[in-house]
């Protein structure tokens, strides 16, 4: 609430006009010291210190604000030059950070150094003083002179193409609601697809019972998976198909080596034992889950697998007993060919 007369206009020539405040500083705390010529301000630091006080010392990055005491202790021509004073809190100790005009920066006088980042390099945008030698040369030696008009003419140059770009930029948002109309719709219609995107991979999620996050696609991985390349299926013989899946390769690539048996030997062995290996990799009938259903479609037994009824040695013999001459001789036949054929036992489930 207002209090009396306040907030009222008086004019200039008005008798006794009320005043307010003339007690304090209008800054209040701030200027408790001003008549000590120290003013408190908020000073942040232009560059990163390290604090010699500190031990070991510790660096103090730039952009950290202090509350800090200014006052002035000079100029340079016109030019006042400022102090500031702040104390570092964890140490208690104080730095005082001063202006420089005639290099147009600050330097530290006491308490910390400068954090040394190495030789300056002069980029765009950088003003660049002559110093007074270079000035003295231009004023005596006109090529000199003209050879600096030209690289201030370059550098004006640049700058200006500068601006030109900033004012392109701000003409664009010059009406802003405008622009953000044009920004929510592109916004929006990007805004499906992501929804969209988004349900694919919780379907997948879902699907596979997966608890890792699915990232989007992007061109790069769609090129390196198609250079990759995946071998058959299939063997020539299905072999792939025969072999179990847990087995190892040992047994394919065994050698027999054995000191004082005859070539022919050693090759029916290895014959023999191939054969085997054939017949029992066949009667197992091995499946790779991993395998595509079309290659396990093509795979069909190689060996037929015979049954034999279990029957009392009384029961054949009377049996055999019946049948005629040329009977028995045809079954005798059939006997021959059906045991030549290997015969497997079956562990029970």
């Amino acid at each position: 609430m207002q209090g009396f007369n306040m907030g009222r206009y008086y004019p200039p020539d008005t008798d006794n006009p009320p005043r307010f405040n003339t007690t304090t500083h209008p800054l209040g705390s701030r200027a408790s010291k001003l008549s000590q010529g120290l003013l408190t301000v908020r000073f942040e630091l232009p560059f990163a210190v390290w604090c010699t006080t500190c031990k070991p010392e510790a660096i103090v990055g730039q952009g950290v604000r202090f509350n800090a005491q200014k006052r002035r202790i000079g100029s340079y021509h016109s030019t006042p030059i400022w102090a500031f004073r702040m104390k570092h809190t964890p140490c208690g100790g104080w730095w005082e950070i001063r202006t420089d005009p005639k290099n147009a920066e600050y330097v530290v006088h006491e308490g910390a150094r400068r954090r040394d980042y190495g030789k300056a390099v002069e980029g765009e945008g950088e003003m660049k003083f002559l110093s007074e030698g270079e000035r003295e040369r231009r004023r005596e030696d006109a090529f000199a002179r003209l050879e600096g008009r030209k690289e201030e003419s370059g550098v004006l140059k640049v700058g200006r193409e500068r601006v030109e770009e900033l004012l392109d930029v701000q003409e664009q948002w010059r009406d802003p609601y405008t622009a953000n109309q044009k920004l929510r719709r592109r916004f929006r219609v990007r805004r499906k697809e992501l929804e969209k995107e988004e349900e694919v991979k919780e379907g997948l999620k879902e699907k596979y019972g997966l608890e890792l996050e699915i990232v989007t696609e992007r061109e790069e991985d769609r090129f390196k998976a198609g250079l990759v390349e995946f071998g058959p299926t299939e063997g020539t013989d299905g072999e792939v198909l025969r072999r179990g899946l847990f087995e190892g390769k040992e047994k394919d690539s065994a050698q027999v080596h054995v000191k004082g048996k005859l070539k022919t030997e050693i090759k029916a062995e290895k014959s023999r034992q191939g054969l085997q290996e054939t017949l029992v990799g066949n009667t197992k009938a091995a499946m790779d889950p991993f395998l595509s259903k079309k290659a396990r479609t093509k795979m069909k037994p190689a060996v037929r697998i015979l049954k034999r009824k279990r029957a009392d040695e009384e029961y054949t013999a009377d049996r055999s007993a019946t049948i005629s001459a040329p009977q028995r001789t045809t079954r005798s036949g059939e006997e021959q060919r059906a045991t030549s054929l290997p015969l497997v036992e079956y562990d029970s489930d």
